[in-house]
């Protein structure tokens, strides 16, 4: 899959689920910005996946918020399985604090098979975090702050969206993803 087939799957999941359904209440305002950067990994291996989170980390450390934001690192070939996607986690986590940057930017994970601990894979509550492909979304900890700060009863987001999928349902899911 080339790099702007990869964008325009995220961008689709972006619109019809995390707006469209409201799961991020944040990502609208961003979003039709532009201020959401779209990178896109073909590292090889682990190794080099990490070189690009680092380059990744040091862009959005240093870029304008006002130009970007936030940034989502896909990779749509490395890491399919959800387990060593977890893994991983904690070496992406590692890099934040080795770029000094714990309490500046932090990391939400997306992945197709996301599972929450002490669910079953089919839960659909799993689905609040599933997107197209492995995806790491570099956050930046004040705009979080400022977002939340202006969001009353932010603290209940993961339970309306739960709300939200368990009203949709699997099928409504599905029918999300169904060309006309």
């Amino acid at each position: 899959m080339d790099e702007a087939a990869v964008i325009a799957a995220m961008r689709e999941w972006i619109e019809k689920a995390v707006i469209g359904l409201n799961l991020c209440p944040f990502a609208k305002a961003v979003y039709v910005k532009n201020q959401v950067r779209f990178a896109v990994s073909r590292a090889p291996h682990l190794d080099g996946f990490l070189e690009d989170l680092d380059r990744e980390l040091d862009f959005l450390a240093a870029a304008d918020p006002a130009e970007v934001d936030t940034t989502l690192l896909i990779h749509p070939s490395l890491l399919s399985d959800f387990l060593d996607f977890n893994d991983f986690l904690q070496l992406a986590e590692a890099a934040v604090d080795e770029h000094g940057l714990e309490g500046v930017i932090q990391i939400a994970s997306f992945h197709p098979a996301f599972q929450f601990e002490g669910t079953a894979p089919d839960d659909i509550g799993n689905y609040t975090n599933r997107a197209p492909f492995p995806t790491l979304h570099l956050l930046r900890e004040a705009s979080i702050e400022r977002a939340v700060a202006a969001f009353p009863g932010a603290g209940t987001i993961y339970e309306r969206n739960i709300g939200t999928l368990q009203k949709l349902g699997i099928e409504g899911w599905q029918a999300l993803w169904r060309k006309p």
